[in-house]
């Protein structure tokens, strides 16, 4: 499984804004817009690190994922949620031949947790021996930062803070998270059950 991101989250969606504010930087100064591109760069490693922690995509951009065969031919799961829409599916033959799945063979199943990609019969297209199938999609909670959950702004702010007042910090053990994110995130986290097994 190879999950890329096809776009990537638009400056304009952060908040640069308001982590000024949030750090209590002065404003008013001819410097104000000085330290953006290090604020910007902090704030898309906390929207990351949230993401990587919760299987959950905060701001909304597009997506490609290839496999080399269905986990399940009744129903896939997607690798990530809220899915809004599965914008296209290609089959690829051990040549890299490709060939287009119609839309009517397939829909979406959302789902907060684990959104499935189903078929409208009985099973998904076969993917032949040494190929692979590509799904494309768009997801994400909001399309900008004041259209995600209060906690989950909250969350990104404190942890883009915490990476900014230790950016100079080598002794962090690896993964740290402050505990006031990781209790902000905690019920996006996915539930995995019965071992994962049917996910």
């Amino acid at each position: 499984m190879m999950l890329m991101e096809e776009t990537e989250v638009a400056q304009a969606a952060l908040p640069l804004a308001a982590f000024r504010a949030h750090l209590r930087q002065g404003t008013g100064f001819a410097e104000d817009g000085l330290q953006d591109v290090v604020l910007e760069s902090f704030l898309r490693a906390a929207v990351s690190a949230i993401e990587a922690r919760t299987g959950k995509i905060l701001l909304k951009r597009d997506f490609r994922l290839t496999l080399a065969s269905w986990r399940d031919a009744t129903g896939q799961a997607m690798p990530v949620a809220p899915v809004d829409a599965v914008t296209g599916v290609a089959v690829l033959d051990r040549d890299g031949v490709e060939r287009v799945v119609d839309p009517a063979l397939y829909r979406l199943e959302r789902d907060s947790q684990r959104p499935r990609l189903v078929p409208v019969a009985a099973l998904l297209p076969v993917v032949p021996q040494g190929g692979s199938v590509v799904i494309a999609f768009q997801a994400g909670m909001g399309a900008n930062f004041d259209a995600l959950p209060a906690d989950m702004r909250q969350a990104v702010m404190l942890l883009a803070a915490h990476y900014y007042e230790y950016r100079d910090e080598t002794g962090l053990s690896a993964g740290c998270m402050p505990f006031g994110v990781t209790s902000l995130i905690e019920r996006y986290r996915t539930v995995r059950m019965l071992g994962g097994g049917a996910a």
